[in-house]
């Protein structure tokens, strides 16, 4: 897979997680570990390692202007945790938004810099 699209799919995945949390909440109860989260979780988890490789060369190939090698770590292991946070109802809600918001940062303006690449390539 492209890093475009793992960085498309993972944005869409930050979006998920809101609404997840929000109804995981609503509904007051706990998920069932090893039935829900852990199969989305292990899914998911994959998806980041492999759009953390990916960013890393692409990093080091084309030298973007406003994405740093520190920055893909963080954004992993942020998105790492609140995927699995978002199944939670007791997961607080600033920290876990916060984290959403700044991956989502990320990856936006990851795939506009890949737009741009594009675009003189042209």
């Amino acid at each position: 897979m492209k890093l475009h699209e793992l960085t498309s799919q993972l944005l869409d995945e930050c979006g998920k997680c809101r609404p997840r949390h929000a109804r995981m909440r609503e509904e007051e109860r706990e998920p069932d570990f090893f039935g829900e989260v852990k199969p989305y979780a292990d899914q998911v988890h994959s998806l980041i390692a492999e759009w953390q490789n990916r960013s890393k060369e692409w990093i080091l190939q084309e030298h973007p202007k406003h994405v740093r090698e520190a920055q893909i770590e963080n954004a992993a292991e942020m998105m790492t945790q609140f995927v699995v946070q978002s199944f939670y109802p007791k997961t607080g809600k600033k920290r876990f938004y916060d984290s959403i918001q700044s991956a989502e940062y990320l990856l936006k303006t990851m795939l506009m810099s890949m737009e741009e690449e594009t675009h003189r390539a042209e």
